[in-house]
């Protein structure tokens, strides 16, 4: 089993990252904490390629819209349909809009439990019910509600891998492997060596 140091992530800002020029606040985030990036790039996703990030898990479609239905259940919140499928059919849809209608950045960040850190840096997936003090908490005003509303995707600037297995598969398919860069960044001395030899000279 390699160092936790060695886990990896996929975050994608979306549209509206780019669009209200959040992209160095966010980067800072995730870099401050003390994680790596060694993958980055900009592109403008094709529908096809969207769907099938959202859809690498067979299980996505059932999961989502379960979540989404206990989330409007909590809320008071009446849906149109509570059968998952027919859910997530307009979630889906949606993301490909909202996921294609501008650039989207593309990172592969490294680090010790970094899946679980930068979920819990971005927050949860509705800005209205995640805490502040994360990402999505802090710099978004959306809610399912009013994306539900507006027939659109919720806006909520970044998409985070939800586990390392998860984390596997989306880098593979938004990146090539000579597109990930192995090295070393001083700041992992403080973070991982287990002496913190060298710093006394």
């Amino acid at each position: 089993m390699s160092h936790q140091s060695k886990e990896r992530t996929l975050i994608i800002l979306k549209p509206d990252a780019l669009q209200r020029s959040l992209m160095g606040e966010i980067i800072q985030r995730y870099e401050r904490i003390g994680l790596k990036l060694v993958g980055m790039k900009l592109v403008v996703p094709s529908a096809e390629h969207v769907e099938q990030h959202y859809t690498l898990d067979p299980e996505w479609r059932r999961i989502t819209g379960e979540k989404r239905v206990k989330a409007a259940k909590a809320k008071g919140e009446v849906l149109k349909t509570e059968d998952p499928y027919e859910i997530t059919a307009v979630i889906l849809d949606n993301l490909k809009k909202y996921m294609t209608s501008g650039p989207v950045v593309c990172m592969v960040w490294q680090g010790a439990h970094v899946v679980e850190i930068v979920r819990k840096l971005t927050g949860g997936t509705e800005p209205r019910s995640t805490d502040v003090g994360t990402i999505r908490g802090d710099y978004v005003l959306d809610s399912y509600m009013m994306a539900d509303a507006d027939s659109r995707a919720i806006r909520n600037l970044v998409h985070a891998s939800g586990s390392p297995e998860e984390a596997e598969k989306e880098i593979m398919h938004w990146f090539d492997q000579n597109e990930l860069v192995d090295y070393r960044l001083i700041g992992e001395q403080i973070l991982y060596d287990v002496n913190l030899d060298g710093i006394l000279e």
